[in-house]
C-alpha cells in the first residue's frame, strides 16, 4: 500500500513528512499547532491530540503505515515552524529523548530579528557569539521565561549573523541545551528580539514569529548511521524580505 508523504488531519493543510524510518517520523510543523499533553483539550490546535485521534480513526496516512502510536519527542512553540521529530513506539520515545537530553542532537534554527544595535553587526563585528544566560520561569509573568543568574538552569546557544536587509537581520541559532523559549530569550538578552514575538520581541505589522527549525542531525541509536534532516527555507525567508 503506498504511503502518503504527509500527515493528513481534518480541517488543515497536509503536514509534510520530511523523513521516516522504522523508529521515527519527522515532519515540517506549520504555525499554530501547540504541543501540549494529549489530556489537555483546551485547544483544538493540540497537534499531539489530533495525531492520536487520527491514528485511532485509522485515517489513511496512518493505516497505510500500520501505525498504532506516534509521540513527539521534543517541542516547538506554537508559532515556530519546521522540523519536529515523532517516535513510533514508547521505546523509541525514551531512546530519542535521551539523545536530546544528552545533547547529541544537532539543532539549527533561523531567526529574524529587528536589529536594535545595528552598529554592532556592521563590518563583521559580532558576526558570531554565544549566549549562556541561565533561564528559569519568570515569577512575575506566568508562561514566560527569564534570565535568572542564581537559580536558572544552564543554557547555551550559538549565534551567527547570516544577512542584514534594510530592516531585519537573519541569524542562525544552534541551541546546545533545550530550555523552554531558549532561543527567544537568548536573542532578547543579546539585544536582538525576534520579529513577531508577542512574548519577548516586537510586533512588526502582521508578520508572524520569525523562527524556524531548519536542520536536525544525529547518529541513529539503532543503526549507528548519521541522519541529517533539512526543511525548506525559501518561503520563510521571503515573508521577511530575504531572497537567496
Amino acid at each position: 500500500m503506498p504511503k502518503p508523504n504527509s500527515i493528513e488531519l481534518p480541517d488543515c493543510e497536509p503536514i509534510p513528512i520530511l523523513y521516516e524510518d522504522r523508529s521515527v517520523i519527522v515532519v515540517d510543523k506549520p504555525r499554530g499547532w501547540m504541543l501540549v499533553p494529549h489530556s489537555w483539550q483546551k485547544t483544538n490546535r493540540n497537534l499531539q491530540a489530533a495525531i492520536t485521534s487520527s491514528i485511532a480513526a485509522r485515517d489513511f496516512w496512518a493505516r497505510s503505515r500500520n501505525l498504532k502510536f506516534l509521540r513527539h519527542v521534543h517541542r516547538l512553540d506554537a508559532d515556530t515552524t519546521g522540523i519536529l521529530l515523532f517516535a513510533k513506539s514508547p521505546g523509541a520515545v525514551e531512546t530519542f529523548s535521551d539523545l536530546f537530553e544528552s545533547r547529541k542532537m544537532e539543532k539549527t534554527y533561523l531567526a529574524i530579528v529587528a536589529d536594535l544595535k545595528r552598529d554592532t553587526l556592521k563590518g563583521g563585528h559580532r558576526a558570531k557569539w554565544t549566549c549562556r544566560a541561565r533561564l528559569a520561569p519568570d515569577p512575575r509573568h506566568p508562561g514566560k521565561m527569564g534570565v535568572d543568574v542564581r537559580d536558572g538552569k544552564e543554557s547555551e546557544t550559538h549565534f551567527k549573523v547570516l544577512e542584514t536587509t534594510g530592516k531585519f537581520t537573519l541569524i542562525e541559532a544552534k541551541p546546545v541545551t533545550g530550555r523552554t523559549h531558549q532561543i527567544r530569550v537568548h536573542l532578547l538578552e543579546s539585544g536582538l528580539p525576534i520579529v513577531g514575538d508577542e512574548l519577548y520581541g516586537i510586533r512588526e505589522g502582521k508578520l508572524p514569529l520569525g523562527l524556524r527549525a531548519i536542520k536536525l542531525a544525529y547518529i541513529d541509536p539503532f543503526t549507528r548511521k548519521r541522519v541529517e534532516i533539512s526543511a525548506s527555507v525559501e518561503d520563510f525567508l521571503k515573508e521577511f524580505g530575504f531572497y537567496f
